[in-house]
């Protein structure tokens, strides 16, 4: 592989700024010089790649002036301020926040789903490009070949989200309550540990949270179906790591049970565990540290036409958001100059 990048993660010291460096590695992504970014509380940390050391560093635009692939782990606001920056010194943005999920021009990207729109139609990536909700994302992967062929109506999602989607305080809560400490500030909003929250994000005008409403019009979006109709519940579980999701999906056509296995099983990033009668279906103790998406307890709704039960489960960290993004980044090698060829 002639072509190498020079790859900047801001946010590097976070979870899954430190989970994009580690897919990095294990994909063996061609990277000329790693650039770890954080705050300028962090700087300084060493982050360690391929056997060599590196400092991070705070952002500047001097910085992305010799970055060619930017992967953003650091909050809605960071993005805001630094992507703009990064992407008017040419360096293409990869950013998991939800700041430009929306924005019209933005493509929101999961590889397996619609890795085309990456692209203009002269053959250029945008400058900026959205990574989508953790939840989303393994729901999309699961959706995109089941409404190919048999072109989807309606979804009804409840999702068990771990507490590493809050990032490191969502796990440090959870630990510390489990441990006893008691919390002035609850990071889930009530007690995590022994209990289940059904609220994610704030909630808004029409009685749904944020995070809920963001599976609605990501979904639509990345789907390139603005009338699909998609009814969530998010709730938080007191799990370490992975999140589970149980689907409803009612369909326009018919469909045999058998058939929709066989389709899953043959779609690029889905792994099908469904033994039920030996007690097999998809964890997020079994998921974790994967990059699949695990899918599992498919069945035929006993009440509607139509209609189908399944259970999905993936890794938040890497699949819901460290190896998506990574796997956007695929999508621009050989399709991308680096600037020190430019």
């Amino acid at each position: 592989m002639s072509q190498r990048y020079r790859v900047a993660v801001l946010g590097a010291t976070g979870l899954v700024g430190r989970t994009m460096i580690e897919v990095l590695a294990e994909q063996q992504f061609p990277v000329e010089e790693l650039i770890p970014l954080a705050s300028e509380r962090s700087a300084g940390q060493k982050i360690t790649f391929q056997d060599k050391e590196y400092a991070t560093q705070v952002p500047s635009a001097e910085v992305f002036g010799k970055v060619d692939i930017a992967l953003f782990s650091a909050g809605g606001s960071v993005s805001k301020e630094w992507a703009p920056i990064a992407a008017r010194e040419g360096a293409v943005v990869i950013d998991n926040s939800s700041a430009f999920r929306m924005e019209p021009n933005v493509p929101l990207v999961v590889p397996e789903v619609n890795a085309e729109t990456i692209f203009s139609t002269d053959g250029k990536p945008a400058s900026i490009i959205a990574n989508p909700n953790c939840s989303t994302i393994q729901m999309v992967v699961v959706l995109k070949p089941l409404h190919d062929k048999y072109t989807i109506k309606r979804v009804v999602v409840s999702t068990y989200q771990s507490v590493t989607g809050k990032g490191k305080k969502g796990l440090e809560a959870l630990e510390e309550e489990i441990a006893g400490k008691a919390q002035e500030k609850f990071e889930h909003v009530h007690p995590i540990a022994y209990n289940v929250v059904p609220h994610i994000d704030v909630f808004l005008g029409n009685d749904y949270t944020k995070e809920e409403m963001k599976m609605v019009n990501e979904t639509q979006k990345i789907l390139n179906q603005p009338d699909l109709k998609v009814s969530p519940t998010t709730v938080r579980v007191p799990v370490y790591g992975g999140h589970a999701e149980s689907v409803n999906i009612e369909f326009e056509h018919d469909f045999e049970v058998d058939d929709v296995r066989k389709l899953l099983a043959q779609s690029p990033g889905i792994l099908v565990n469904d033994h039920p009668g030996e007690n097999v279906y998809p964890m997020p103790i079994e998921c974790y540290g994967k990059d699949d998406v695990f899918v599992g307890r498919i069945r035929r709704d006993y009440w509607h036409p139509k209609t189908i039960n399944m259970w999905i489960v993936a890794d938040n960290l890497r699949k819901g958001a460290a190896t998506n993004a990574v796997q956007i980044a695929n999508c621009l090698i050989g399709k991308l100059t680096p600037k020190a060829l430019v």
